[in-house]
């Protein structure tokens, strides 16, 4: 049991998000008062592209770690299809970064192993036979939740240091998951759905660390509402059957295609992309906010469309994944500017997915899930370097 709370505590600085932000929820509100609006990034200009199509700003690189149907750097393992979300873990020295892969029947997520020095040394599947793995999350004991975007679709716990096959989770609910993110203050873990209208919910385990069992339960407030307080309500069957979990609580909250979900200091991150919000929820205030709203940004000049995967570095930036929009990923910091951070050309039919920082955050990881052909097979899974702040 020691152990368990020593690697509790690493992974809870460590692996949500890629980085514990370092702004309190309260800090956050005040920032965002008024919803982000454009401004200068903090890393300045995006440059022309690199070998690789990446624009990035100076003093940062980019370099490709897989290719969708290719090997791994010199490993013997072939990259999966339609590479989505993703996640960072320590690794003795070194770190791995897991991917899930959203094709049907065969979905699954993979993973690959760095050295200290960023050395690709290993890489291997830690889920196969599911359907369409979108998105998911890490959890603070090391594992990763990878979700079904699928009607009636499951989560599944899988061990990024593979050896041992996922388990299947669902009793937190069988609905069309996108992405999951664990509150280890209040034990539980928030969990999106991508339809337009999604709920937004929470799973409380009977015991922190053990996914077999607990209560599901549903966001509630006003259809309007924007800011202000909200309550929860448990879903009376998790299942969906015959009566889809979103539509069992009347007074349930719904969101146009929830998408990415992220947590860190009280506050849990999620984002829609029916319209181009990022949402904040207070945990502690139990209070819903307004990070981002690209329709309240002045002349139709929001630099950030089709918000998706969402994560967050130790500097309390958050970092967007667009589906659409010019391909970039985008950052928000804590003082409320929305700015690019990076952007890929040549690749309009596809879209960003995985974004992720190594436990040190200095590397940083994401997909273009059909890259340049616009196809599943065609996906590219990138790492940056840099001097992050």
């Amino acid at each position: 049991m020691d152990r368990i709370l020593d690697r509790r505590a690493l992974f809870r600085v460590a692996v949500v998000g890629g980085g514990a932000a370092a702004f309190s929820g309260a800090l956050w509100q005040e920032a965002f008062a008024a919803v982000a609006q454009p401004g200068p990034s903090p890393y300045g200009e995006l440059l022309a592209a690199d070998a690789n199509g990446v624009q990035l700003p100076a003093g940062f690189t980019s370099r490709v770690i897989g290719r969708s149907r290719q090997r791994v750097g010199a490993t013997g393992y072939v990259w999966h299809d339609a590479p989505d979300g993703g996640a960072c873990f320590p690794d003795g020295s070194g770190w791995i970064y897991v991917s899930n892969s959203e094709v049907p029947l065969v979905g699954g997520a993979s993973a690959v192993k760095f050295t200290a020095d960023g050395t690709i040394s290993g890489a291997y599947r830690i889920l196969s036979g599911t359907n369409v793995n979108c998105a998911g999350g890490a959890t603070p004991w090391g594992t990763w939740l990878s979700c079904e975007e699928v009607p009636w679709g499951r989560v599944f716990e899988t061990w990024p240091g593979g050896g041992r096959a996922g388990v299947e989770r669902t009793r937190m609910g069988r609905f069309k998951h996108e992405a999951a993110a664990c509150d280890p203050v209040r034990k539980v873990v928030y969990l999106t759905e991508d339809e337009t209208d999604g709920c937004f919910y929470r799973f409380t385990p009977d015991t922190w660390g053990n996914l077999d069992t607990g209560r599901v339960e549903v966001l509630c407030g006003a259809a309007d509402l924007t800011d202000g307080p909200v309550t929860w309500r448990p879903i009376p069957d998790r299942d969906g059957l015959p009566i889809p979990t979103r539509l069992q609580v009347s007074a349930a909250k719904h969101f146009n295609g929830g998408e990415g979900c992220y947590y860190a200091n009280g506050v849990c991150y999620f984002t829609t992309k029916g319209d181009n919000r990022v949402w904040a929820y207070d945990a502690a205030a139990q209070r819903l906010s307004l990070a981002y709203d690209d329709s309240l940004i002045p002349g139709g000049a929001a630099p950030l469309t089709g918000v998706d995967n969402i994560t967050g570095a130790s500097s309390g930036d958050l970092f967007v994944a667009e589906d659409g929009g010019n391909m970039e990923i985008n950052l928000i910091t804590p003082s409320g500017v929305v700015a690019p951070f990076a952007r890929v050309t040549g690749q309009s039919g596809s879209e960003l997915t995985g974004p992720a920082f190594n436990p040190a955050g200095d590397r940083f990881y994401f997909s273009s899930q059909r890259g340049t052909t616009g196809q599943s097979s065609g996906g590219i899974t990138y790492e940056v370097r840099g001097p992050f702040r």
